[in-house]
This record gives C-alpha cells, sequence and structure tokens, in this order.
C-alpha cells in the first residue's frame, strides 16, 4: 500500500542559499518573501505534498503576498521563478521523493491559511515554518516496530487469512519495522532496504508453510511487506498525470515501478530460501477468523496508518472515519458495480467526506483523504503482477496489471470527481 522511505532525512534549504533564513536581509521584504515561498516549497514537499498541492499552495501565497511566481515540483527537483520575463530569478533546489507526514502538513496548512486571509505576513510566516521544521518527530522511532506490525496483521485479515497467517504476518511487519530503525539514514543501506525486506517477508511466509501446510504462503509474505508497496505512490502519480503535470507523474510512476520491481526480486530470493526448510511440523487445525476479526482489523488499520504517517494525535478520528468511509464506500460500490469499479465509488466517497471536512474544520482534506484511500489501493495487485512477470507467467502478469490500472483508474476517478463536485477549500 506505500511504497515510502520513513528513515531518510530532508534537508530543506542550505546555508550557503541566498534564500536561506540563515542569510538573508531581515529587512528586505522581497528576499523575505522569496524565502519565506522556497522554505515553505521545500518542506512541503519533504513532507509529501503531491505537485498540483504544492504548486496551488505555492501560487495562493504568491497571490496574496502580491509577488508573481512560477513553481515546477517533481519528485526529485523543485523549480521556483520570481518575477517575469527577462527579470525572473530562478531558484533550483535538489529534493528526493518523500514520506508523508501528515501533522507536519497541517502545521504547514495553517501556515498557508495565515498567509492567505492576511494575518500573518511572509517574515512571521518564515519564522514559523522554520519552526516546523525544526519540531521533533511526532512519534518515537521505536513506534515503526508496532505500526508495521499492527499493518500487516491487518492486512492479512482483510486478505482473509487463517489466524496463523495474521498473527505470522504482525511477526514480519514488525521485524521489517526493526529492519527500517536499524537502517536509519544509511543512504546505501537505504537503497536496497525494499529489497531486503521483501526477503525477509518471503522468507518467513515460506518458511512458515513449509513447517504447518496449512498456513497460506502468498498471504504472509504480502501482507508483512504491505506498508512497503508502493499503493500510494502508484495512486499519486496517476492523479498528478490526470492533473496535467505529466513530468513529475512519470516520474513518480517510474519511481513505483522501481520499488515493485525491488520487492520482486527480494520475494523471490527470500522464497529460494525459505523452500529449503527441511522439516515440517504436526498438522494442526489453526480454525478461521472469528466473525469479529474484520470489524477489529478496521478498527485498528487506520490506528497504525496514523502512526506511520505521523497524524496528530487530535486527528485520530478523523483518520478512523476516513479508514470507515472509504472500507464501506468500496463494500457498497462492490455489491453494485463490481468489486473492481466499486473502488470508483469508496474513492468518490473518501474525497466527498474530506471535501466537507476541509470546509467545516478548516484543515487540509489530506489529513482524511490519504487513510482513507489507503485501503482502496491497488499495491497488492501491482505486486502480484510483478511477481507474476519473474515467474514467466506473462498472461497472468498482464491480467494482474490490467487488473491494477483498473483499479488505480476508478481510484482517481473517485477523487476527480468528489473535487469537481465540492471543490475544498484548502490547497492542502
Amino acid at each position: 500500500m506505500l511504497g515510502i522511505r520513513y528513515l531518510r532525512p530532508q534537508q530543506p534549504g542550505s546555508l550557503q542559499d541566498p534564500a536561506s533564513p540563515h542569510q538573508m536581509d531581515q529587512n528586505d521584504p522581497e528576499q523575505n518573501t522569496r524565502a519565506f515561498l522556497v522554505s515553505l516549497g521545500e518542506l512541503l514537499h519533504a513532507h509529501g505534498a503531491p505537485a498540483m498541492r504544492l504548486e496551488e499552495a505555492l501560487s495562493d501565497c504568491c497571490d496574496k503576498l502580491g509577488v508573481v511566481g512560477q513553481f515546477f515540483s517533481t519528485p526529485t527537483a523543485l523549480l521556483f521563478g520570481f518575477g517575469a520575463g527577462a527579470h525572473q530569478r530562478v531558484h533550483m533546489t535538489r529534493v528526493e521523493p518523500a514520506d508523508v507526514d501528515l501533522g507536519r502538513l497541517a502545521d504547514l496548512d495553517i501556515v498557508i491559511g495565515g498567509i492567505t486571509s492576511g494575518t500573518m505576513d511572509a517574515s512571521q510566516g518564515l519564522q514559523r515554518v522554520q519552526e516546523i521544521k525544526d519540531s521533533p518527530r511526532r512519534y518515537p522511532r521505536w513506534t515503526l516496530i508496532p505500526a508495521f506490525g499492527l499493518a500487516a496483521g491487518t492486512a492479512a485479515c482483510f486478505f482473509r487469512g487463517t489466524p496463523l497467517d495474521i498473527w505470522v504476518s504482525c511477526l514480519a511487519g514488525a521485524l521489517i519495522g526493526a529492519l527500517a530503525i536499524l537502517v536509519g539514514s544509511r543512504r546505501r543501506a537505504v537503497l536496497v532496504f525494499e529489497t531486503v525486506a521483501a526477503a525477509l517477508s518471503a522468507l518467513i511466509g515460506t518458511a512458515t508453510a513449509m513447517v504447518w501446510p496449512e498456513a497460506t504462503r502468498g498471504v504472509i509474505t504480502v501482507s508483512g511487506l504491505i506498508v512497503l508497496v508502493p499503493g500510494l505512490t502508484l495512486t499519486v502519480a496517476l492523479s498528478e498525470l490526470a492533473n496535467r503535470h505529466l513530468v513529475a507523474g512519470t516520474a513518480r510512476l517510474a519511481w513505483a515501478a522501481m520499488i515493485f520491481l525491488s520487492i520482486a526480486l527480494g520475494v523471490g530470493i527470500g522464497r529460494e530460501l525459505g523452500s529449503t526448510i527441511p522439516f515440517s511440523g504436526p498438522a494442526m487445525n489453526f480454525g478461521s477468523v472469528p466473525q469479529w476479526g474484520t470489524p477489529l482489523a478496521l478498527l485498528l488499520s487506520p490506528i497504525a496508518f496514523a502512526v506511520l504517517f505521523r497524524a496528530r494525535r487530535r486527528d485520530l478520528l478523523w483518520v478512523l472515519l476516513a479508514g470507515w468511509i472509504g472500507f464501506g464506500g468500496a463494500r457498497l460500490g462492490a455489491h453494485l458495480v463490481g468489486p473492481h469499479q466499486g473502488v470508483f465509488i469508496g474513492a468518490l466517497a473518501v474525497g466527498l467526506a474530506s471535501n466537507i471536512f476541509a470546509r467545516v474544520k478548516h484543515l487540509p482534506a489530506s489529513l482524511m483523504q490519504v487513510p482513507g484511500i489507503m485501503l482502496l489501493v491497488p499495491g497488492s495487485i501491482g505486486f502480484r503482477s510483478m511477481n507474476s512477470f519473474l515467474t514467466r507467467d506473462v498472461l497472468l502478469g498482464m491480467e494482474s496489471a490490467f487488473e491494477m490500472a483498473q483499479v488505480a483508474g476508478g481510484l482517481v476517478g473517485g477523487l476527480l470527481f468528489a473535487n469537481a463536485l465540492l471543490r475544498p477549500s484548502r490547497s492542502l
């Protein structure tokens, strides 16, 4: 579902940058304004704002501050153009694909609202952006371990796994969370993190199935690494393409494909290692998941995503509500028009609920929209497609790829229709 790199640090701005708050002239309003817009754009990118929302937020601030500005966002670069014609000054910042931090996006939305309402000037906005940048992590790093485990276990429940599958998936997810903490910000290690994590999850799933044939190897493997499957990245990429941000969408789509390939490679390695287990355990009846298993998973899954997306604690209720709306809308849609097309109805419900929330609470719609679509994104289908290609089952791979495209298209279409029917009042 997620294609994220939690522990790679990003340092927006540079001490050598003339627009950096460390070197600017406090008495120059124009320089203050440029420094504010650059810092705001870098921090929005660092916390996962898609290209269309980032550029819209900066343009709204420019309109209020009386600045002529043009902006261009991609997953790996930000371009700022201040002024018009031959007098335009261009600032470029090298950035990296970022994680979603809902808490800091909400804090930045307050700054944007202050600028656009006229209650905050550029100097005050720059100071507040710097405070947000320097603020500590909302959750300690060790919370990644239970959050990964909880997300994996609830995913196994949604995939209709057995109780054994759920518990082993929790273990696999927790171990991958611990691995994420161990990798930390080591750049070379981060580049192979998905492959190693996928190998670990596949090894656990295959070894469990070798010992207890009642276990479902595929469910454990996919559930254990569900946090790393780039379903959200794929969805954002298609959304950017649909909004005519072609460069950003194409680059993000290529990034998602590379993550799928890395995960598939790791799964192949893990399965080969797991198949060498020379013994099997006694036959056991692990039973089935009780009736209340799915409602419990539906309660716990948004909590895991709230930690992974670093949402503010006071927004937890809205994260839970978004997950329920997305799941319920998709179930209703599946009943009415089929499982794949039903994603459109689920996404439409989440989009409308998020936009109403933004209008009523004066908070960014992404606080509800991102967690709400997490149960709908087609990451597991994409993984199945890539895995089929690697095992030379081209027909099944093409079928799964088309299914993934169908689900992703329905999801993006639902969000676009929601924005057309009820435009959100906030740029984020």
